[in-house]
């Protein structure tokens, strides 16, 4: 069982890449994060075009998530984090089963400039995230979380590190916020496989990123105990980010044994 997480950026946009790779590699389920697109916009028909049922919760414009399954149709389990506020709500989560595997699809928010209001708000969301997470551990369900945390959670996951000191996605409260998360008995998977390694999800538009492999890690996959135990593989599709118009994250990948 392959499960990815893709922020596509833009999910119209990007249309023919992600029909291609889905053809290409064809994952069991994929996590889309910022679709940009609204509810009524969503390319349900192309995809389903190549196998995949869907569900979204789409945004005009901006964020957007979406959980993709091969063959069939995710049963919606949740839409948005508990507590939200109404007023409030950005499209940043939605939970399916699949399978029997609670799918967890997360587009954190940004946070920057900060310190400042965006800011408060990425902490606030995360805090109540990791409310929502020791729930399904208490559950005792594999469950997986898989997403854009917008997070460097350490210096091995940023090309330079000392640039990123000030960033919202770099800064210490963000990086224990994160640590607080796995310690509550989840496994990032791709790290567990490149203990080590730079390893990058993400290259910016601007520098000649790619290219120059000046990179982030901030996509993340984390599994539940029952998860665990299964992991068989990780990776990124790292050549995706280098077809024409792509988005500027690569997809990102486990495969679970069955």
């Amino acid at each position: 069982m392959k499960i990815v997480t893709y922020n596509v950026n833009g999910i119209n946009a990007r249309l023919p890449n992600l029909l291609r790779w889905l053809e290409e590699t064809k994952p069991t389920v994929v996590c889309l994060q910022e679709l940009k697109a609204s509810q009524d916009k969503f390319p349900v028909e192309a995809i389903a075009e190549v196998g995949y049922g869907a569900i979204w919760h789409g945004q005009k414009s901006w964020n957007g998530v979406a959980i993709l399954a091969r063959g069939t149709q995710p049963q919606e389990v949740r839409r948005g984090l508990p507590g939200e506020v109404d007023e409030d709500i950005q499209s940043r989560y939605i939970e399916a089963l699949v399978e029997g595997i609670h799918i967890g699809c997360l587009y954190l928010p940004n946070g920057n400039p900060a310190p400042g209001p965006k800011f408060e708000y990425k902490l606030r969301w995360f805090e109540q995230f990791t409310q929502h997470a020791a729930q399904l551990l208490e559950m005792d369900v594999p469950a997986v979380l898989a997403g854009d945390y917008n997070v460097i959670p350490t210096e091995l996951d940023v090309y330079n590190p000392e640039y990123w000191v000030n960033d919202a996605l770099y800064r210490p409260e963000v990086r224990t916020a994160y640590q607080n998360l796995v310690a509550q008995g989840w496994t990032d998977a791709l790290r567990t496989f490149y203990p080590q390694q730079r390893i990058y999800t993400f290259w910016d538009y601007t520098q000649n990123a790619y290219r120059r492999n000046i990179g982030l890690r901030i996509d993340h996959i984390l599994l539940s105990p029952h998860l665990a135990k299964r992991l068989h593989s990780a990776g990124v599709d790292k050549e995706v980010r280098g077809w024409e118009r792509p988005s500027d994250h690569a997809p990102t990948w486990v495969e679970l044994t069955s």
